[in-house]
């Protein structure tokens, strides 16, 4: 049997976990007919089948998965070696991956990676913003060396680091009913109001789909959105309300363009923020300078 050609990996690495050809040919910027001749011509040197073909893309065989393994762990060791080195000269040079949700950008961007930055001036950082999902995906497979998510789906191959409480609330313009009520709200009283929600990949919206299973009641929204800046939108041209937690919206309550109402419900009360890793990987210095990093910031998180 050949050694396995890092190139024709590389191209059956960004196919399968991209799900298509095009995708990797996008991504790559190659013909998409490359990539399948990559694939192809790997198939051959290592004498089995690595991809299936179906109507919506490819996967991987048995023998695709092993390879797979195989390349992130390869990929994992010349990173930790690499690391090593940079650690010699005291961090002077590396590249940190991190996946956020986009309701941490205000608090990550003003306070947490300034302060990162200053410390570490000659590290390098690519953030990648998305729905609860997604992020987890791209921990799992080593594209992101951290997380930061809201209440993220207990996973098995997931770590958490660092935990802060943070609950859902009825966030609504100043001057709605609802704040009205000399009681506190429950996950009833606004449902007879125009709503804007999430997509199901978002890790609030899967908390109040649990909320909604457990009261028997159904949220309709009027919008369903993939951006938490829409959701603001949304409030700010007063067509209704959301439920989000208050650090989503931390500059619209210190302004008064909003106001945050507590909802009585032990599910929605629940939500929380995690740093997570992929449960086994070894991070190397410089991402593990930026998790401690975040530890702290997120200890003070709440306030």
């Amino acid at each position: 049997m050949k050694e396995i050609n890092s190139k024709r990996l590389a191209y059956f690495y960004e196919a399968v976990s991209l799900g298509t050809i095009r995708a990797a040919a996008d991504k790559l910027d190659v013909a998409p007919s490359a990539i399948s001749r990559q694939i192809t011509q790997l198939e051959e040197e290592l004498a089995c089948i690595l991809i299936e073909r179906h109507r919506k893309g490819v996967r991987p065989t048995e023998a695709g998965q092993l390879l797979i393994k195989y390349h992130r762990e390869s990929t994992s060791h010349e990173e930790v070696c690499l690391s090593e080195l940079q650690a010699l000269r005291g961090l002077k040079s590396g590249h940190i991956s991190l996946a956020i949700g986009e309701g941490f950008i205000g608090d990550v961007m003003s306070k947490a990676l300034p302060q990162f930055q200053a410390l570490y001036p000659d590290l390098t950082l690519s953030v990648h913003i998305g729905g609860s999902n997604e992020l987890i995906r791209r921990i799992q497979e080593d594209d992101a060396h951290i997380g930061v998510l809201f209440h993220p789906p207990h996973h098995q191959k997931l770590r958490s680091h660092q935990v802060s409480l943070h609950p859902l609330c009825a966030i609504v313009p100043p001057d709605h009913p609802l704040t009205q009520l000399n009681r506190p709200i429950e996950l009833e009283d606004i449902i007879p109001y125009p709503i804007a929600l999430q997509e199901a990949e978002f890790g609030v919206r899967q908390l109040i789909a649990l909320a909604e299973f457990k009261h028997r009641a159904r949220l309709s929204p009027t919008m369903t959105v993939n951006s938490f800046s829409l959701l603001k939108e949304f409030l700010r041209s007063n067509m209704g309300i959301t439920i989000l937690p208050e650090f989503v919206v931390r500059r619209e309550l210190e302004d008064k363009r909003v106001v945050s109402l507590p909802i009585q419900d032990p599910i929605l009360s629940s939500g929380e923020a995690h740093i997570v890793t992929r449960l086994g990987r070894q991070l190397t210095e410089a991402p593990l300078a930026l998790l401690q990093h975040l530890q702290l910031w997120m200890k003070d998180f709440h306030s």
